[in-house]
């Protein structure tokens, strides 16, 4: 499984790459607001200092909701850099702009995934990755990890090419069950990649090491 993080903190991207384990980015325009930063020139510009940092995708939505609005926007996210993938919302004219970009060799990510069906169209449509939001359909009762794992069947029994980019994660466990449930990639905050690393039993484990160390050497 890809370990994307999901921010446009430039501090935590760092962070997660000198782990060693950051695969790319995705953000949004709330995760720009959230920064401080806006103006479309702006924007842009932080999408570049982002793409310097991370030799993998990095996944840079457009806002329009129509055609023509989105391959405007696209034609100016791509240039960016090589490693830009264009974030879309599966809606009516989101599936043209999939299209559009697959015969073009332009790679997306096809966001607001809430259903097996959704996922097909986009696949279909020839969209790079597909992001199933876990925790959003969890709010509404539903199982969020239960659609990733309907969605990899789909795709392997089809033989999609369409990578599963589980989002909307909540929790460490949330990590584990998408990677049990065939998801390709992961997106969320650093907080969650990290709390993989803690259980209670390695903390005793370690206090009990260091303590009959320095008893060996008193």
């Amino acid at each position: 499984m890809k370990f994307f993080i999901d921010t446009a903190n430039l501090d935590q991207i760092q962070e997660a790459k000198e782990l060693g384990i950051l695969d790319g980015v995705t953000t949004n325009p709330s995760l720009m607001a959230k920064e401080g930063i806006s103006g479309q020139d702006n924007i842009l510009k932080h999408y570049a200092k982002i793409c310097e940092l991370v030799s993998g995708d990095v996944s840079a939505e457009v806002i329009s909701t129509d055609f023509e609005g989105m391959v405007k926007e696209l034609e100016v996210l791509k240039e960016i850099a090589p490693n830009i993938v264009i974030k879309i919302p599966m809606i009516l004219d989101g599936v043209k702009a999939l299209s559009y970009c697959a015969e073009r060799d332009i790679k997306t990510n096809c966001t607001l995934i809430f259903s097996p069906g959704q996922a097909l169209i986009a696949a279909k449509a020839g969209a790079t990755y597909i992001s199933p939001f876990i925790g959003r359909i969890d709010d509404i009762t539903w199982d969020g990890v239960d659609l990733v794992r309907q969605i990899a069947e789909m795709y392997a029994v089809q033989m999609f090419d369409t990578e599963i980019l589980a989002a909307s994660i909540r929790n460490s466990n949330h990590i584990v069950q998408a990677a049990i449930a065939g998801a390709d990639v992961v997106t969320c905050p650093l907080a969650p990649i990290v709390g993989l690393l803690k259980h209670p039993l390695t903390d005793i484990g370690l206090a009990k090491f260091l303590a009959d160390h320095k008893k060996a050497n008193a």
